[in-house]
């Protein structure tokens, strides 16, 4: 074994894809494996990475080689290690591998003047190169025990208020009692800020917008709720009509490109259900209609929700903000049951069944532990120290101590404003900001204190330490934020939405509303995360979510961060109706309209730009043509072989490994390439798997 040593250098490397000037560079691609480089010593091949380890931004990894020297006819096979820093692009799936260093070459069969020879060459033509790799590989390949024990603690788990009905019903929320405040230039116009829904009181009636023109009324905000078209002309001037109008067609382009058709819904006003506490609808077409799956539960066919029944004991369990609660019926009480502590039944609900999406949130299975390694990868950017921001407060700034800790966090802002002794620190968009005034000006931070990672989640600023600082040059920061900043939390072998704490708003001049765990009917899919909708939405009732909270959207996390909103469409589980060619596209708004990267979306003008060269080296990696992807390398680095019959044979070295060993990494990079190719052949939307078919 050669072992060379690696010189530590400065990280220059977590870049972006974004250009000022088109504010987005094109996709990148994933080019498949092994990958080709030509020199004039000697042609390499280099196949499928395999993934030894994943921190931060560091990545270490081997993987498996041939290296043809020039006027030899026989290939070398061997196993190179790589030590590399990498850029993510979650928005595109992908992965950019950065500054590779290339710190162990092993070539077992070789002599010593020919390991070195070979060596040498790997080295040369190794050290610094940048290679892309799907993300959705990446995840494949990953060691799963690693993260095992990753979880969020301290999290509430009181289930919320759970309400069933039978008929079409929309739940309107709102945050406490409600808030109303004057409508500039409508004299004698109240709308109650306090909700994500557009309410409006004009003279002693309240209305409620619901979407391309239509409206309902009723004398108290509690109901009962009718629909009208008796309108004030002064409230139908209100709607957002236009942005309504912009955000519905995106949809429905989205669906036309999945081939779904747009429903048209029914023409029957659903009821309006309002709700002034955490609360979570769930509607059924009728009475529940159980069916089986698999052979001891049974599932609610005829809802939107994921509601089941465990047939030995009747308890009832439903699925909410990634969480589960158990009840003896339907009617409840209602309590919280962990993903780990779910009936064994839950692993064997087969992945192509109606309700095989809910494998996600039933710790231990392939797709719990996928999203789990999902959500510990950074989305990464470089930011300009250049860069800067404005902070305002409801009068003068007011803070509160922050449990657990030193800190302080500013309530009556919408920023995210942390007081360390006399510093100032902001989380905004990803990127740390810090300050001597509480006013400003300010900068963009190169460090953050330490106690700031221990912010308990009973904190409305819980989510800000998830956003990193990874390094600094005179010019530029390097930072990431994992998708714990935007919500997304690992918890008893699965991922949920939220703390499950209630925050209180701020309330004065101005409302700034908290992050929401429930009251939003919030679902979860592997390629653009979390997103909203309603327990009932279809055809011309389509509510303008978000449209009510007048420009303040703290109730889906940071400040500026828009999820997907569902709503427009026939809803959650028509999605996985043509299985992998519609995969999750219907129901929601494609990523080409609504990016999930905050970096991308916010930071345009302050993220540094990443350039190409106009030309690529001659020895730049390329895809090998009419090559099988089907070398592997063990960890002691010798090479193996697999055939499409299935058998394995050792290539190199003389210990032979374990086949349960190389038919894992054989599995992981089967289904990373399946995963990769359901994204891209569905133009960014397409998940393998059935689901609930109408």
């Amino acid at each position: 074994m050669t072992a060379l040593s690696m010189q530590p250098a400065a990280f220059r490397g977590i870049v972006l894809a974004i250009t000022l000037a088109t504010g987005v560079f094109a996709q990148e691609d994933d080019l498949g494996w092994p990958r080709e480089i030509d020199t004039p010593a000697a042609r390499i091949l280099v196949y499928q990475p395999q993934v030894d380890s994943f921190v931060q931004n560091d990545l270490t990894a081997r993987a498996a080689v041939s290296v043809t020297l020039d006027g030899a006819t026989t290939p070398v096979f061997g196993a190179v290690w790589f030590a590399s820093r990498v850029a993510t692009d979650r928005d595109n799936r992908i992965v950019t591998i950065l500054e590779t260093k290339v710190p162990q070459v092993r070539f077992p069969d070789a002599t010593g003047d020919q390991e070195k020879t070979l060596t040498d060459i790997l080295v040369e033509n190794l050290n610094g190169q940048e290679m892309t790799i799907s993300l959705d590989r990446l995840l494949a390949l990953l060691d799963l025990a690693e993260h095992e024990n990753r979880t969020s603690i301290g999290f509430k788990n009181d289930a919320p208020k759970i309400q069933f009905v039978d008929y079409p019903a929309i739940l309107v929320t709102i945050d406490g009692e409600p808030q109303l405040k004057d409508v500039a230039g409508h004299p004698g116009t109240l709308h109650v800020v306090n909700s994500a829904f557009m309410i409006i009181l004009s003279g002693s009636n309240y209305y409620l917008y619901a979407g391309q023109g239509q409206w309902y009324s009723a004398v108290q905000l509690e109901g009962p709720w009718q629909f009208t078209q008796s309108v004030p002309a002064g409230v139908q001037s209100l709607a957002p009509v236009e942005e309504e109008k912009q955000a519905r067609a995106k949809a429905e382009a989205a669906m036309e490109d999945a081939g779904e058709e747009v429903d048209l819904g029914p023409t029957t006003p659903p009821a309006i259900i309002i709700a002034k506490e955490p609360t979570e609808l769930i509607v059924t077409s009728g009475e529940p209609d159980y069916k089986p799956v698999g052979s001891d539960l049974l599932y609610i066919s005829n809802s939107e929700s994921d509601v089941f029944m465990e047939i030995a004991t009747q308890k009832h369990f439903v699925l909410l903000s990634g969480r589960w609660f158990a009840s003896e019926g339907l009617q409840g009480p209602w309590s919280f049951i962990a993903a780990d502590a779910l009936p064994a039944a839950f692993a064997d609900i087969p992945e192509d069944s109606d309700v095989g999406h809910v494998r996600v949130w039933v710790a231990n299975t392939d797709e719990a532990k996928e999203a789990i390694l999902d959500a510990s990868i950074p989305q990464t950017a470089a930011v300009s120290r250049s860069a800067t921001i404005q902070v305002t407060y409801d009068g003068n700034p007011r803070f509160e101590a922050i449990e657990g800790t030193s800190l302080q966090y500013a309530t009556n802002t919408s920023e995210q404003v942390i007081k360390d002794d006399n510093k100032y620190y902001c989380a905004k968009d990803g990127v740390w900001y810090v300050a001597d005034q509480v006013y400003g000006p300010w900068a963009v931070a190169t460090a953050v204190p330490d106690e700031i990672r221990k912010i308990p989640p009973s904190s409305p600023v819980y989510n800000t330490k998830y956003v990193y600082i990874y390094d600094t040059t005179p010019e530029i920061v390097y930072v990431g934020y994992y998708p714990g900043y935007t919500q997304s939390y690992i918890y008893h072998g699965a991922i949920v939405y939220g703390t499950g704490w209630y925050y209180q708003p701020w309330w004065g001049t101005m409302y700034y509303p908290r992050p929401a765990t429930y009251g939003f009917h919030v679902r979860w899919n592997p390629w653009y995360g979390w997103g909203f909708g309603f327990s009932y939405s279809t055809g011309r009732f389509t509510f303008g979510i978000g449209f009510g909270g007048w420009g303040h959207r703290g109730y889906w996390g940071p400040v500026g961060y828009r999820p997907y909103h569902r709503g427009y469409a026939r809803g959650w589980h028509s999605g996985y109706r043509s299985g992998a060619r519609a995969g999750y596209a219907a129901g929601r708004l494609d990523s080409r309209y609504r990016s999930q990267n905050i970096y991308r979306r916010n930071n345009v003008p302050r993220a540094n730009p990443r350039t190409r060269p106009a030309t690529r080296a001659a020895n730049q990696p390329r895809p090998a043509a009419n090559r099988a992807n089907n070398l592997y390398s063990d960890r002691s680095g010798n090479v193996h072989q697999r055939s499409q019959a299935g058998q394995w044979q050792q290539q190199t070295g003389t210990r032979r490994t374990q086949p349960n060993q190389m038919n894992r990494d054989y599995q992981a990079r089967q289904r990373g390439s399946a995963r990769t190719q359901s994204y891209r052949s569905s133009g960014g939307g397409a998940r393998r798997g059935g689901g609930r078919r109408r």
